[in-house]
């Protein structure tokens, strides 16, 4: 594995380094990146894309600190930053999309930065309902995680944005919130213990596809490519079990400052690896 990554946090935004404003130079930056963009994507569009592709939203916070935010702000602009995200990818032809967004160990953060994001949450799940881009698109929406830790108000939300795409096939959004691997995993096992001491399974019975069948995850194929924002190189707990055969992609930019070359690049990057499931 490559070294650590520095985040490249407000490097690719010209407009915020003071000899890059005069408007001639930017001019010629955006035209550079334009043309860079199109090229990745003629590539990228000539390749196997990933079906599923699970995103850790990281760097939220630092993003907010640098610009003297409180850190709870970070969220909101990184929740704004997934709207356009999910466009690129339903542009690459990505079908389906798993934002790790909030998980159980950051329910010990600030109660002022919960109870914050736990607003934000309840807000971006009722505008799903009145978001005609998801309607078109025709993208299911699924919540995944320990979701009775979550305040009533956002499991109402949850429930109504899930209610009102149930019929969807073409992409899928699955959101883990409230959701942590190891958490996944004890869940399951106490399903399939419970089965078993009911006489519902027997101990001989239980394979990978069993456990499969008790994780929130049942029914989705695993992720082909998990991308991670912020420079870190870790999953942090996210989909420890569906993840063993995941390519992984570490991303040297804070979640609200992602790029759609970004994307691309990790599309690309997954294009050229071979991937041989252990064989």
């Amino acid at each position: 594995m490559m070294g650590k990554k520095t985040p490249r946090f407000f490097v690719h935004n010209w407009r915020n380094v003071p000899f890059l404003k005069f408007p001639l130079v930017s001019k010629v930056l955006e035209s550079v990146y334009y043309l860079y963009e199109k090229a990745l994507m003629q590539q990228v569009m000539h390749g196997v894309k990933p079906t599923h592709l699970a995103v850790i939203l990281d760097g939220n916070r630092r993003y907010a600190r640098f610009l003297g935010l409180e850190s709870w702000m970070g969220h909101k602009y990184g929740a704004e930053k997934v709207k356009e995200f999910l466009e690129w990818c339903w542009e690459v032809g990505i079908k389906m999309v798993t934002l790790y967004a909030f998980s159980t160990e950051n329910f010990n953060r600030p109660q002022k930065e919960v109870e914050e994001i736990m607003k934000l949450a309840e807000e971006k799940f009722h505008e799903v309902i009145e978001n005609w881009k998801i309607h078109k698109y025709k993208v299911r929406i699924k919540a995944i995680g320990r979701l009775d830790m979550l305040p009533e108000s956002v499991r109402n939300a949850i429930r109504r944005a899930e209610e009102a795409t149930k019929d969807y096939d073409r992409y899928f959004l699955n959101v883990a919130i409230g959701y942590g691997g190891r958490a996944e995993i004890v869940d399951a096992v106490r399903k399939i213990a419970q089965k078993v001491a009911n006489g519902k399974l027997r101990i001989d019975d239980i394979d990978e596809r069993v456990i499969e069948e008790h994780l929130y995850t049942v029914g989705m194929p695993d992720p082909d490519l998990i991308i991670r924002t912020s420079g870190e190189e870790r999953l942090s707990g996210f989909l420890l079990w569906q993840s063993a055969y995941s390519e992984l992609y570490f991303c040297g930019v804070y979640w609200p400052e992602i790029r759609k070359i970004d994307l691309l690049r990790a599309v690309r990057d997954y294009q050229n690896r071979e991937r041989r499931f252990g064989r």
